[in-house]
């Protein structure tokens, strides 16, 4: 009873985040969607909520890679986690930008077409790497496994 309490509570989790990642692509969406004609397509808009929801949902909760002995800690210490270094990087790049894309829509500013550009950009190489952070570890599980 107790896994099935934990994996559902993990499902949760996931769902929330693919929920927040949903969210944050909407707001990304429609601040972008202001600023050049061609995006203020329905089709981009549910393009920029689904890499959100996919994004957050695979990219946000990556494990770390395991601890090891101190020979082998040593021999890895200069060594990165791609999957938590691209975690991280691509969680604050796509949550600044919705950050921005919000205030921006609240406080009705008209930003200069640059300006949202830099956001879209933002947000687009943030759930990449989120999602390659997810794939990543995805797959270090199965071959550990």
């Amino acid at each position: 009873m107790r896994f099935r309490v934990r994996k559902a509570a993990h499902f949760l989790e996931r769902t929330g985040l693919a929920l927040a990642g949903a969210a944050c692509g909407t707001f990304v969406g429609a601040h972008v969607g202001t600023s050049f004609v061609a995006l203020t397509t329905i089709g981009f808009l549910l393009g920029m909520i689904g890499l959100g929801a996919i994004g957050f949902y695979l990219g946000i909760d990556i494990p770390p890679l395991p601890f090891h002995d101190a020979e082998e800690e040593s021999r890895a210490r200069g060594k990165i986690d791609a999957a938590e270094f691209l975690s991280a990087f691509g969680t604050f790049l796509a949550t600044l930008a919705a950050f921005v894309s919000v205030s921006a829509v609240v406080l009705r500013l008209n930003l200069h077409t640059a300006w949202s550009s830099l956001i879209l950009i933002g947000w687009l190489a943030g759930v990449t790497m989120q999602i390659t952070a997810g794939a990543i570890a995805r797959i270090r599980r199965a071959r550990a496994h």
